[in-house]
């Protein structure tokens, strides 16, 4: 599994790349994750367009980065999931906790709308 981070303004975008799993790629996704909270970073990205497979630890990852980045004032929106990722967020009953879009662009902009509003 490959991660790239990359910033949009005040967003931290995180792109990850091949099957999501317990080892060596989840520890390294939860590495990410905690180091854009280091960063001060709470508003994240997950683009997931190249994720084909997720199991139950890294779902795991994703649900308490999302709950962390909420409890400090931001939010993990999701980006392109694959139907094996939804399905697998719908089945275990968490994909309602998340916020969804088809492209990085919509979900960027989600953010800046958000700010606006407030």
């Amino acid at each position: 599994m490959e991660i790239t981070v990359r910033r949009c303004s005040d967003v931290q975008i995180i792109q990850l790349r091949g099957t999501v799993r317990l080892g060596q790629a989840v520890d390294t996704f939860r590495r990410a994750i905690e180091d854009a909270f280091s960063a001060g970073d709470v508003r994240l990205i997950l683009n997931c367009a190249e994720m084909p497979m997720i199991d139950y630890s890294g779902i795991g990852v994703i649900v308490k980065s999302m709950s962390s980045a909420k409890q400090r004032g931001g939010d993990l929106r999701l980006v392109n999931p694959s139907t094996f990722v939804t399905r697998t967020l719908r089945l275990i009953g968490v994909l309602n906790l998340f916020t969804t879009f088809d492209d990085e662009d919509q979900a960027v902009e989600s953010y800046r709308s958000q700010q606006r509003a407030q």
